[in-house]
């Protein structure tokens, strides 16, 4: 028997305005409600200005909600008292787009600094940031200052300090916006190992799809302080229902050029007559079946792919071709038809 995941934050009409007597009010957060289970990596996606940096900081109460609750394994935030707070927030870590780190202090010093304030003793606080440079791939450079150190080995020792309490969520506000692609892959790893090593609940904030695509199992979708649209990464990729959604899809994929293209009247998409420019979009088995040959053959339709796009998305494929349909009108409609009851979902977007 399968065990029902078990919610670790539970956010209920979560409200927060800022704006003092006289200014005008802004509301930064809108009515936001959603879970995300134990060992989740879950994902909070919105252009600047969304509203996701607020929220994220209202899971930790460093940001008091107007209205709503705020539920973190079990216990409502929003009624503890500030003193109580401090207690309840080591239980939450945090990372930040620009690392946050005290330059006058080493690696170690830094990783060392949430601990010293803990009644731990000197020997086990040595003990716990060589367990911590260990895990972050750092062992090396405990007696390195941060100006010594890349991108990414500043958001290792971000990750390694805000793990120093032993908690089981770790809010990521930007992490990898201030790293280059490469640096941000190895980021990530690092987060999905963590995740399966510690078991750690893991939220993501960020205005880059590629990376929930990479990391997460669910997200949400924030304009102007609301949640537009939430779901399975699988879901929000293969059927985005917002437009917003839309267009964060599309930054991830490149058979979105085809507009351009269009619209700069390029020959390569240029029709003749009784020819069509289609997209077909795959998810799952149909990737793998001989869809393309089989409706030259059939339908005596010839199909010249002019590019397209295939990922892998939570360990399914998907993807999509951008064609030109050649051949009688008739024909082309019934080979269209046949491959949209194989699952296939086919937009039509010029005729020649």
């Amino acid at each position: 028997m399968i065990n029902a995941a078990r919610a670790m934050i539970q956010l209920t009409n979560v409200t927060k305005t800022f704006g003092e007597k006289g200014q005008p009010i802004v509301q930064a957060v809108k009515d936001v409600s959603f879970t995300v289970d134990e060992g989740e990596i879950f994902g909070v996606i919105g252009f600047s200005g969304a509203g996701k940096s607020t929220l994220v900081r209202c899971i930790n109460m460093l940001e008091r909600p107007n209205s709503g609750t705020v539920l973190v394994n079990g216990q409502n935030l929003t009624a503890l008292s500030n003193r109580e707070l401090r207690g309840a927030r080591q239980n939450i870590g945090m990372i930040f787009q620009h690392f946050n780190l005290f330059p006058s202090r080493t690696v170690a010093g830094n990783i060392a600094f949430p601990l010293k304030y803990r009644g731990r003793s000197k020997r086990d606080i040595a003990a716990r940031v060589e367990e911590l440079l260990d895990l972050v791939g750092l062992s090396d450079k405990a007696d390195v200052y941060p100006s010594q150190l890349s991108g990414g080995q500043k958001q290792r020792v971000g990750i390694a300090r805000a793990l120093a309490s032993n908690p089981s969520i770790l809010l990521c506000d930007e992490a990898t916006s201030a790293l280059d692609p490469q640096t941000t892959q190895s980021i990530l790893a690092l987060l999905r190992e963590l995740n399966k090593k510690l078991g750690l609940t893991i939220v993501i904030i960020t205005h880059e799809m590629h990376v929930v695509k990479s990391i997460c199992t669910r997200a949400a979708v924030m304009d102007k302080g609301e949640v537009i649209e939430s779901g399975s990464i699988f879901d929000i990729f293969s059927n985005p229902v917002q437009r917003i959604t839309r267009d964060f899809v599309a930054t991830t994929s490149n058979l979105y050029k085809v507009y351009d293209l269009i619209r700069e009247g390029s020959p390569i998409v240029r029709l003749q007559p009784n020819q069509i420019l289609a997209r077909f979009s795959y998810a799952g088995r149909n990737t793998v079946e001989a869809l393309i040959s089989t409706v030259s053959i059939t339908f005596n339709v010839k199909i010249n792919i002019i590019f397209g796009d295939l990922d892998i998305i939570q360990e399914t494929p998907m993807g999509g071709l951008i064609n030109i349909l050649d051949g009688e009108s008739a024909a082309i409609e019934n080979a269209l038809k046949w491959i949209q009851e194989k699952g296939v979902q086919v937009e039509v977007i010029n005729r020649g």
